[in-house]
């Protein structure tokens, strides 16, 4: 319980710091004439990670190691599911840039 209390106390307090970021990289987003679409997804892909890794740490601390790598491979599947529009466009993109 005390890990996470603990864990959950530091993300709390780094959360304005994230929010920064964030911020940052959405005025970047725009200046580069970059879809917003991307940008939250991207994001939404490294609070997946995050949220999975804190979790299979919390569960290894516990002793409950097959656990915590069921949790990994989760946030892996969900990054893979959120990450498609992304690779598609990123092939489509390719594809035109092949001559024909």
């Amino acid at each position: 319980m005390l890990v996470v209390f603990v864990g959950c106390a530091i993300f709390l307090f780094l959360v304005e710091q994230v929010f920064d970021v964030i911020r940052m990289l959405e005025r970047i987003a725009i200046n580069a004439n970059v879809n917003l679409i991307y940008v939250e997804t991207i994001l939404k892909i490294v609070g997946i990670a995050y949220i999975a890794e804190f979790g299979a740490q919390i569960t290894k601390d516990a002793g409950q190691g097959a656990i915590a790598s069921k949790i990994e491979l989760a946030g892996k599947i969900l990054i893979l599911a959120m990450a498609i529009p992304i690779l598609t466009v990123i092939i489509e993109t390719i594809i035109n840039l092949i001559p024909s």
